[in-house]
């Protein structure tokens, strides 16, 4: 049954999906229309909305090009080769790849999510690579990979679970801290994570298609290139030379180690996706072992950024439109309307799934659908920690049928989101049954 019934969904996909930028402007068409059809706002009001929200993931957009970067960067180092081969070779058969990259997925993307994303994506190629001959369905495994990321917002790098534990938040006069013994740690938390993480593997491997329709990697998308003879050190110039000594890239790897210690261990800091930069930034350098070899990395690294440059403007006009008008505030307001102490987490997860659809931004999303919940939980005697989690929980469920945050994962994969969207949507139905019949019953 869940093989035909990822084949059917797979093959609607391909027929039906456009590319992930023409996904992203009919959302803000519909956006537009929605705006001026619930809200009442002219259309110039909604194209200023846009326009000036347009900008406005500018910063992250530049630090999802950077974990890309830096991920690939590192990825091509000799040592974290190494690490991916050694797990890639777990999978010797097409079922235990597919659960495998969900599993790691799902353990990453727990840890942290930008370090969840880069790692489980180059571990599919990894994996796609070793299994090459042996009938493995590419599309499937990448999906499987990305399907993991359903538990990121219930992880250590919760957007909203963490935001309302540090001190000054935007509610804090309302609710207070709410600390993460409450939310994350909490059962509604992670007993929805231990479920996926020994049930999702299992349905995802079970879409795995018949042999005659299997779809292999081309190895050729993936060919490690042939390194280009060095000159002798005698023959090079003075700048050939700089660019070729391992000593500048010593000095300075050296030095960011000794910030990475300072950041956590005297500063206290804790894994965001700067740090996680940085990290992979230093980290690249020191092991490719020349300027040179780290240059031409990052070279082949800056393939894989397009979509997040070109993509991710569109999704910030459309939160600007979403925000500004009230419309974002009227879904939610109008899922609190009906309801009951006990319902009002189950609903908050469920508008936050709408919502994410056209506000794909955990911090931000929280920022526009938290007062409104929180409001209404102390209205009507309803669990705080509780509805924020079920906004956390319904931030990351709809992802699966939301290609923004697909979009680094198949710019290194090399796929369009129409090859993986189809079984994606089966992660979206199970994960959102198990995860409404826990929120409602913890």
């Amino acid at each position: 049954m869940l093989r035909v019934l990822g084949s059917a969904f797979s093959r609607f996909a391909k027929k039906w999906l456009p590319d992930a930028l023409i996904f992203a402007i009919i959302l803000t068409l519909l956006t537009f229309v929605l705006g001026m059809l619930i809200q009442h706002k002219s259309p110039v009001d909604m194209i200023r909305y846009m326009g000036d929200g347009f900008w406005n993931l500018l910063s992250f957009a530049m630090q999802m090009c950077l974990v890309l970067m830096t991920g690939h960067i590192l990825a091509q180092t000799k040592p974290m080769a190494a690490i991916l081969r050694t797990i890639a070779k777990a999978a010797n058969t097409p079922f235990k790849a597919v659960a495998l990259a969900c599993v790691v997925m799902i353990i990453t993307s727990y840890l942290n999510w930008g370090f969840g994303l880069i790692f489980t994506s180059l571990l599919a190629i990894e994996i796609a690579k070793n299994m090459k001959g042996k009938g493995l369905h590419y599309p499937l495994l990448v999906a499987s990979a990305y399907s993991g990321f359903l538990v990121w917002h219930a992880g250590l790098s919760a957007s909203a679970p963490l935001l309302v534990n540090t001190k000054g938040h935007f509610l804090e006069k309302q609710i207070g801290l709410i600390p993460v013994s409450q939310t994350i740690f909490s059962p509604v938390g992670y007993v929805p994570v231990l479920v996926l993480l020994f049930t999702l593997p299992f349905i995802m491997a079970g879409m795995h298609p018949k042999k005659e329709e299997v779809i292999e990697v081309d190895p050729s998308v993936f060919a490690e290139k042939k390194e280009i003879a060095k000159k002798k050190w005698s023959d090079m110039t003075p700048a050939e030379k700089m660019e070729n000594s391992p000593v500048l890239s010593l000095i300075i790897g050296l030095i960011g180690l000794v910030y990475i210690f300072y950041y956590f261990f005297v500063k206290g800091g804790s894994l965001d996706l700067n740090i996680l930069n940085f990290i992979f930034l230093m980290i690249g350098l020191l092991l490719h072992g020349t300027p040179k070899n780290f240059i031409n990395a990052a070279i082949e690294a800056g393939k894989t950024v397009w979509g997040v440059v070109i993509q991710f403007p569109f999704y910030a006009g459309i939160m600007g439109m979403m925000i500004n008008s009230g419309l974002a505030a009227t879904i939610a307001n109008w899922f609190a309307s009906f309801s009951t102490a006990r319902t009002l987490p189950l609903f908050s997860y469920w508008s936050a799934g709408l919502i994410n659809l056209f506000v794909p931004s955990g911090g931000g999303q929280w920022s526009v659908q938290g007062p409104i919940m929180t409001q209404a939980a102390q209205q009507i005697g309803a669990s705080i920690p509780k509805v924020v989690m079920g906004v956390a929980w319904g931030d990351a469920w709809t992802n699966m049928i939301q290609p923004f945050w697909a979009l680094p994962l198949l710019s290194v994969a090399k796929l369009d989101i129409r090859d993986i969207m189809g079984y994606c949507v089966m992660a979206l139905i199970w994960s959102g049954v198990v995860t409404s019949l826990l929120i409602l019953i913890l």
